[in-house]
C-alpha cells in the first residue's frame, strides 16, 4: 500500500510539474511583442559609427579570398552588381554586415601569413544580424527591395509572414550557393518547417502533384504578401485554380452558384482522403446543399418512394457548369453531359 501511495505521489508530482512548464510556456507564447517605429530599426542596422567602408575587395583580399563563401558570392545576382558596368545599384559585403574597416584593421596585406599567425578579421565589429529582431533583419533587405523588389513585396508590411515575426533570413540563405536560396524543388521542405499540417494534408491519397515536384507552393501562394487570404495569388480562388484547370473557367450558361468564386467549397487543396480532393464522399458533400432524388417504385404510384443516393457524378458529369438546360419546362441545368 505504500509502495502504491509513493508511486501515486511521484506520479502526481510530474503531472502537477508538467502542467507547470506548459502554463509557463504558454504565458511566454502569449506575451506581448509590439513593433517599435522603424526608426528604431534603422538605428539598429546602421553598424559601427566609428567604422569606415572599405569595400569587398579589401575585406575577401586579406581573409576570406580562398574561402567558398566569397566565390558563391561572387557568381550570385548580388555579386553581379558590384560590377560598374551592370549598371545596377552597388551590393556588397557591407551591404548587409556593415562598415569593415575596424574587422580588418590588424590583418596584414600577405593572406599566406595572415593564416600562418591564425589572425583573423574582427567579426565582432559588424552587425550582429543573427541577434537582431526579426523586422531589423528584414529592413536590411528592404533597404534595396523595398524599390527594386517593387510589386513583389508591395504587401510584405502587413503580411501574415511579417507579422509573425517571419523574416527574410527563416527563408533567403544568401551564402548558401550562387543561386541564394532554396530551389524549386526545396521550396515545398522548407514551407513545410512551419505549415507541418500542410505536410500531413500533401501525404493523404488524394493531394496535388507536390511531392512529385510537378508544382510548388508559391505556384498558389506568394510568400511576400497577397491581397487575398492565406497569401493566395490571383484577384479570387476560382481565378487562381482555373490557371491551371481551365476546363472548369467557363463562362457558362449555369454555374453552379456555390462554386463561381471559391472552388474551396467543395475541395481541399492541399489534400484530401476522397478522390477528386473533395471535402466529403459522394453523394454526402452534394447532399449539404442538395436534397436526394426520390424515385417511384411503380410507375404513377406517388405513395411508395425511396430515396435514391449514389454518385451524383454518374449523372451530373458536369458539375462545374453546363451551357445544356435541364429541359423545356425547367430554366436551370442540372449540370448533364
Amino acid at each position: 500500500m505504500n509502495m502504491l501511495n509513493t508511486i501515486s505521489g511521484i506520479f502526481t508530482a510530474a503531472v502537477v510539474t508538467t502542467g507547470a512548464l506548459l502554463l509557463s510556456s504558454c504565458a511566454e507564447l502569449k506575451q506581448d511583442r509590439p513593433l517599435l517605429p522603424v526608426r528604431e530599426y534603422e538605428r539598429m542596422i546602421v553598424g559601427r559609427l566609428d567604422a569606415e567602408y572599405v569595400g569587398t575587395d579589401n575585406c575577401v583580399s586579406k581573409c576570406h579570398k580562398h574561402e567558398k563563401i566569397a566565390d558563391d558570392f561572387r557568381h550570385s545576382l548580388h555579386g553581379e552588381q558590384i560590377k560598374p558596368e551592370t549598371g545596377l545599384p552597388l551590393v556588397n559585403c557591407e551591404s548587409c554586415h556593415g562598415p569593415g574597416s575596424l574587422a580588418i584593421e590588424k590583418l596584414g596585406d600577405n593572406v599566406e601569413e595572415n593564416d600562418e599567425k591564425k589572425v583573423k578579421c574582427d567579426t565582432s565589429t559588424f552587425l550582429d544580424i543573427h541577434n537582431l529582431p526579426t523586422p531589423a533583419q528584414s529592413l536590411i533587405c528592404l533597404k534595396c527591395h523595398a524599390a527594386a523588389s517593387s510589386p513583389t513585396l508591395a504587401h510584405w508590411t502587413g503580411s501574415v509572414h511579417a507579422l509573425n515575426d517571419v523574416g527574410c533570413f527563416d527563408c533567403h540563405k544568401l551564402h548558401r550557393s550562387p543561386r541564394q536560396k532554396v530551389t524549386r524543388e526545396e521550396t515545398a521542405e522548407l514551407c513545410y518547417g512551419c505549415h507541418t499540417e500542410i505536410k500531413a494534408e500533401n501525404s493523404l491519397f488524394s493531394h496535388h502533384p507536390i511531392r512529385e515536384k510537378k508544382i510548388a507552393c508559391t505556384d498558389c501562394h506568394d510568400p511576400h504578401g497577397s491581397v487575398q487570404p492565406h497569401l493566395l495569388k490571383g484577384s479570387t480562388p476560382k481565378e487562381l485554380c482555373t490557371r491551371c484547370h481551365m476546363e472548369k473557367q467557363g463562362p457558362f450558361a449555369f454555374e453552379h452558384g456555390d462554386v463561381t468564386e471559391n472552388c474551396a467549397t467543395c475541395h481541399s487543396p492541399h489534400g484530401s482522403v476522397n478522390n477528386h480532393l473533395l471535402n466529403a464522399a459522394m453523394p454526402f458533400l452534394c447532399l449539404q446543399c442538395h436534397g436526394g432524388h426520390v424515385v417511384t417504385l411503380m410507375p404513377n404510384d406517388p405513395v411508395d418512394k425511396r430515396l435514391f443516393n449514389n454518385r451524383c457524378t454518374d449523372c451530373h458529369s458536369q458539375i462545374h457548369g453546363t451551357d445544356i438546360p435541364a429541359g423545356a419546362n425547367n430554366n436551370r441545368g442540372n449540370f448533364l453531359r
